[in-house]
């Protein structure tokens, strides 16, 4: 696992030159690129969003698209296209190991479901016929919160499909200090360089599985889930997915943070980042609360509830 580690920390360092203050949210990212996730960051505009999915692929020598979401574009622009004439299937942007759908908001609800079958099956089907994504297979989409206009919720089953959402916020004074001038004379980005290979970051992907969970961790996380279902916050849980998703991001989690195990504040700490965007509350949020604020509030109150095993 030593191995590992190293290559982990050495992602996180190399996209910390970039993402300033932002080591917990980076670690989170790459733990859900780790697991097989996929990662939808929600915030304000101008807190990095973009920037931080674009430093990850170029820490990684691998396959990168951009798909920018507009409300004029359509499935095929993102899965591609059967050409009948050259009797060709040409492949969409979908076609990579990492994708950032940026503004995913912002495309209708038919063409962000041409994302679901990719990111739940890693697959894309057209006239009958199944085409393979690449592997790894990771999506960052973003969303701005604050707009109302020209833009789409996601459905239900398309928030499914992400393992966590996520924001940055504003970084500190100190911060933005050191992140404007560090910009004086070029943009790090620019500069970034892989400093993990596509075939190295395979074998990182094939340590998580190997990080040691004890049953009753797996038990706490069923009954973690569970347990939104059974609230009357809630009109509507978690599904079963965010079990599977929740317990794979905690083996990942725990090889991030340089341990071969997992702990039971693995589990309590990601489920609050997995679980909220999931569930539908059964009263609307008070006006000091938005709508995340307010599924954030409830699946707190929830794992508030549900103890924890000893270890």
């Amino acid at each position: 696992m030593t191995t590992s580690f190293d290559l982990i920390q050495a992602l996180v360092e190399n996209v910390g030159r970039v993402i300033v203050g932002k080591d917990a949210v980076v670690r989170l990212v790459v733990g859900a690129m780790l697991s097989r996730g996929h990662v939808l960051l929600e915030d304000k505009p101008g807190v990095g969003k973009t920037v931080l999915a674009r430093a990850l692929a170029k820490s990684v020598d691998c396959s990168f698209k951009r798909i920018q979401c507009t409300p004029d574009l359509l499935p095929v622009d993102i899965t591609g296209y059967v050409d009948y004439r050259a009797q060709a299937f040409k492949q969409g942007p979908v076609f990579a190991n990492l994708v950032l759908a940026d503004e995913l908001n912002r495309a209708t609800p038919r063409t962000q479901s041409a994302l679901l079958e990719a990111m739940g099956e890693r697959q894309v089907s057209l006239d009958g016929t199944t085409h393979l994504l690449p592997d790894p297979f990771f999506v960052i989409a973003t969303q701005n919160p604050v707009e109302h206009r020209g833009v789409n919720d996601l459905p239900e089953a398309q928030l499914d499909r992400f393992q966590m959402l996520l924001s940055l916020d504003y970084a500190s004074a100190e911060e933005e200090k050191r992140l404007t001038l560090a910009r004086r004379q070029a943009d790090p980005l620019e500069t970034l360089a892989p400093v993990m290979s596509a075939a190295q970051l395979r074998d990182v992907l094939a340590a998580v599985p190997e990080v040691q969970i004890k049953e009753q961790l797996v038990d706490y996380a069923v009954a973690l889930v569970r347990a939104t279902r059974q609230s009357k916050l809630l009109e509507i849980g978690a599904s079963t997915r965010s079990i599977l998703q929740l317990v794979r991001l905690a083996q990942a989690h725990a090889l991030v943070q340089g341990r071969t195990y997992v702990i039971p504040d693995d589990i309590k700490a990601l489920a609050h980042l997995v679980l909220p965007h999931r569930v539908t509350p059964a009263s609307a949020s008070s006006d000091s609360m938005s709508a995340t604020q307010w599924k954030q509030e409830c699946v707190r109150r929830i794992l508030a509830d549900v103890k924890p095993p000893d270890s």
